[in-house]
């Protein structure tokens, strides 16, 4: 498999980095809706013997037109480029939204930074795809677009669960914050996971006996507040099971913003400051706050035996 590149901006760009076949969207969290637009870039590539690109925004348009909504990424940067290098994606176009590209209608987007920035000899959208200021561009305008510029266009159709409702990266948000883990990775082909440095705290979980590492969730979307039977990938390729409480452990005061606490089974190493990824498997209860430690520890022990017991370990 080749190692996916990351190239920021479409400007003055080297003929290496030109002439692909490209994904176009924001692709927050890579699910297999997505998956099937990259499909069709794929064989698109193969097709003309041509480099396989996706495109992407930093920020993410949500976040740039709409700054004071709540946090609702599904994927941090890394994590995206992981999820893309395993679909045989070669090179990442991360494009900056800024001004001059958030004002450009969607003739000027196909022109200026498919065409003639990136080269683009096929361009692959989903069926719902807009782009261009306004959000005015449509997969017809795209089509017609190609034609007139020189490059070809597939649509991907919806992809739909067997309720027929589409998978969408909204419906993921709506699964993890009704506490629906199950449903969020069978939309994404893969548990939802949270990523991030190990932060040094109180260490009140080793004292109590189930020594916890904890990760800030800044920036993710908030998955419904509540304890979790999780696997996690430490930085060596382990991976551990566990159990996570997410929130702000009423229990325990000076907790302002939400964290994941994660208690992996059977370990007993050092990770502060180090980058785990915590994939949550199944919801097992909400957050509560208890009338005192020795209650707490008891349910933290009754909720580590259900985890156990629900990933095998």
């Amino acid at each position: 498999m080749r190692r996916l590149r990351v190239v920021r901006g479409w400007k003055d760009l080297p003929a290496s980095d030109r002439g692909a076949a490209i994904a176009v969207g924001s692709f927050d969290g890579v699910h297999r809706g997505h998956q099937r637009v990259i499909d069709l870039a794929a064989e698109a590539a193969k097709a003309l013997g041509a480099p396989l690109a996706v495109i992407t925004f930093d920020p993410h348009p949500r976040a740039y037109f709409h700054p004071d909504q709540p946090a609702f990424a599904l994927q941090k940067r890394d994590q995206q480029a992981r999820a893309l290098e395993t679909l045989g994606v070669e090179v990442l176009y991360v494009l900056p939204l800024e001004p001059e590209l958030a004002e450009m209608s969607d003739r000027e987007f196909a022109s200026r930074v498919l065409a003639q920035g990136l080269g683009a000899r096929h361009i692959a959208v989903g069926f719902d795809n807009t782009f261009g200021k306004d959000r005015s561009g449509s997969p017809d305008a795209m089509q017609a677009y190609g034609q007139e510029l020189g490059f070809g266009v597939s649509v991907a159709p919806a992809v739909t669960g067997g309720e027929g409702d589409k998978f969408s990266s909204t419906r993921i948000r709506e699964a993890l914050r009704e506490g629906r883990p199950q449903e969020a990775a069978e939309i994404l082909g893969r548990p939802f996971a949270i990523e991030g440095a190990v932060q040094r705290g109180r260490q009140l979980g080793r004292k109590l006996g189930f020594p916890t590492a904890n990760v800030s969730i800044a920036g993710y979307v908030v998955p419904r507040f509540g304890v979790y039977a999780t696997r996690t990938r430490l930085p060596d390729g382990r991976q551990l099971p566990g159990v996570a409480n997410i929130g702000v452990n009423p229990t325990i005061e000076g907790h302002t913003d939400p964290v994941l606490e994660v208690w992996l089974f059977d370990f007993d190493e050092d990770l502060y400051d180090q980058v785990i990824e915590t994939e949550l498997i199944a919801f097992l209860r909400p957050e509560e706050k208890f009338p005192d430690l020795p209650t707490m520890v008891t349910q933290v022990l009754a909720d580590a035996q259900a985890a156990r017991t629900l990933l095998g370990a």
